[in-house]
């Protein structure tokens, strides 16, 4: 379905249609020199799709692609026109879960189409923002690829600050005195992070090469505008690794703790079963059927095996008690 369509003439906006954009439907609109047009569609059909590709004169293998909400980030140029895949992300905390859509752009000369597939960036409110800045939105499509990239790197920044908050907590419950189970959180938490690096990682070599200026619709201050997305995406990317590294560290740590826990049990039982070894043994020597036995005819004898087998086995909690292994 169609989501917007407008014209923009030196940085502001042109009603069409009465006001009405999208009545107008898939058409392409006229522009002057310095003129562009922005439409964009959310979860379209393959009739739309293929609507559309006619109108703009869109590459089949550009809008195959766009047609797929499963594709890798990447770039690729047809002729005049841009094809950019971006993945947006949002985090889910009460699920550990980092979730996805996608955002295909196609950038020509004069014109921008962008097709969203899931839920995630809103790409009205982008539009609105960029709207409001009429001295970006002149640079003309690139200003709105330049938009629509930094609201996309600025999410990833808030999903990997969410993830820092999780892996904290992971590392505060490894480390505590209580014992936990928490192999299961990092486990799904690594898979998390697999997620948003498979978002980010692609990305970085288009955003560097818009960095650069490689396409000669980018301007040297338009250059600007996308190396500041490319520091805000290389961040991401260090913090995804360090966050990666620390919860593997985590893991390793919560094998030690689980380890040296067995070990202690271990060790709490061995002195528990000798506690009752050792009496047990004094009492089996002396109910053995012998005739001649010392001590049997003695007064104080049952008296006196029942001391030594308290005395033995005071001593022994003593011992271990001091040694650490009760």
């Amino acid at each position: 379905m169609i989501v917007d369509n407008a014209l923009y003439h030196q940085g502001k906006r042109v009603q069409l249609g009465g006001g009405d954009d999208q009545s107008l439907g898939w058409a392409r609109v006229p522009c002057d020199p310095g003129d562009f047009q922005w439409v964009g569609i959310h979860d379209p059909s393959p009739d739309e799709l293929e609507l559309i590709a006619r109108t703009f004169a869109l590459h089949p293998l550009a809008v195959e692609d766009a047609g797929d909400s499963h594709q890798r980030p990447k770039l690729e140029r047809y002729g005049d026109t841009l094809f950019l895949v971006l993945k947006t992300l949002w985090y889910v905390d009460e699920d550990d879960a980092v979730e996805t859509g996608e955002i295909n752009l196609f950038v020509g000369q004069d014109f921008v189409v962008t097709v969203r597939h899931g839920q995630g960036i809103d790409l009205a409110a982008a539009r609105r923002d960029l709207e409001h800045r009429a001295q970006v939105l002149e640079h003309g499509p690139m200003a709105v690829l330049y938009a629509i990239c930094d609201r996309v790197v600025d999410e990833y920044e808030r999903v990997g600050q969410e993830l820092e908050i999780d892996v904290d907590e992971v590392e505060e419950s490894v480390f505590s005195e209580a014992r936990t189970d928490d192999s299961n959180r990092i486990y799904v938490l690594k898979r998390e992070i697999a997620e948003v690096r498979r978002a980010v990682m692609p990305l970085r070599e288009p955003m560097r090469k818009f960095a650069m200026g490689v396409d000669e619709r980018i301007t040297v201050e338009t250059a600007t505008y996308f190396r500041d997305v490319a520091d805000h995406l290389q961040r991401v990317s260090e913090v995804i690794d360090s966050l990666d590294v620390l919860l593997s560290t985590a893991f390793d740590a919560h094998l030690a703790r689980i380890s040296v826990q067995q070990n202690e049990d271990m060790r709490k039982i061995s002195a528990g079963a000798a506690l009752v070894v050792v009496p047990t043994l004094v009492a089996g020597i002396y109910g053995m059927n012998f005739d001649h036995m010392p001590e049997l005819q003695w007064r104080f004898g049952y008296a006196y095996a029942l001391l030594l087998m308290a005395g033995i086995a005071a001593g022994l909690f003593a011992w271990f008690k001091k040694s650490g292994w009760l």
